[in-house]
């Protein structure tokens, strides 16, 4: 098997493919400079959401790249509307500028939907993120454990540049939209991408030397060239770590001992 992309191409930007998760962050200095180490380091996306430690976790990020100049900035990805009735238009836009303030920021670079609201039309929330991205205030739009169906609706609407859901190589439920988004050309963020115990793991890590965690994210990168994982991190050597995953070179045969066993497992 090839070596894999080390980017993907995100509305118009080719971005790194490993990113990492923010939702324990708050701004201390530690966190800061934790932040602006992982941008050192090469990560390409720095995901965050406005609930994350009820809100702290935007103020970190917000922080910490204030002082790094636009060129070696990594893709800020930020999201709203995950409890019940934050979805209604006008709860969905106090949320987006409260993160544009949070992030300091007058564009975020990619803006999700958290969670469709069950009593909220999916169109009339994505609609209010189309009103921002053609003002300028978001300029990517992105949707959260999703269905193809929703995706499709929303795509009706604006334009969608990435999916984000839980998958991992334990966790193969969602193979069908990671197919999807690979077929359309829509960067698929894959959270939780450490999650859940693998037969095969120990034994490939063992032969390529490499840890359980970098063969799990190589799986990822290895399945599609959209795939883009963000595990959490609160310490600069797990960045690394993770960001040195993108030079891991999965055989054939290792990849598909892995995809088969956890096609079993998932079952």
């Amino acid at each position: 098997m090839a070596k894999v992309n080390r980017t993907v191409r995100l509305g118009g930007r080719d971005v790194t493919r490993m990113g990492m998760g923010t939702n324990r962050l708050t701004p201390t200095p530690d966190n800061i400079e934790h932040v602006r180490q992982a941008v050192g380091a090469g990560i390409g996306m720095i995901d965050t959401a406005h609930l994350y430690s009820s809100g702290a976790s935007e103020v970190a990020v917000g922080e910490a790249l204030a002082s790094v100049t636009a060129d070696a900035r990594p893709i800020v990805a930020t999201k709203g509307g995950y409890a019940h009735g934050d979805g209604r238009p006008e709860a969905l836009r106090a949320q987006i500028e409260h993160s544009l303030r949070s992030l300091r920021t007058k564009q975020i670079d990619l803006y999700y939907l958290h969670r469709v609201d069950p009593g909220t039309p999916l169109e009339d929330s994505v609609a209010v993120l189309a009103e921002f991205r053609a003002r300028g205030a978001i300029r990517d739009v992105g949707l959260s454990q999703v269905s193809i169906e929703q995706v499709d609706r929303a795509r009706e609407i604006v334009p969608i540049a990435a999916v984000q859901n839980q998958y991992n190589v334990a966790d193969r439920a969602l193979d069908g939209l990671v197919d999807y988004c690979t077929h359309e050309g829509i960067v698929f963020v894959a959270f939780y991408p450490l999650h859940g115990e693998h037969a095969e793991l120990d034994r490939v890590a063992s032969a390529l030397g490499a840890t359980r965690p970098q063969v799990a994210l190589a799986w990822l990168l290895h399945r599609s060239p959209n795939i883009l994982p963000i595990p959490g991190s609160l310490t600069t050597a797990h960045v690394l770590e993770n960001v040195a995953a993108l030079d891991i070179e999965l055989s054939d045969e290792d990849f598909e001992a892995l995809s088969a066993t956890a096609d079993a497992d998932s079952k």
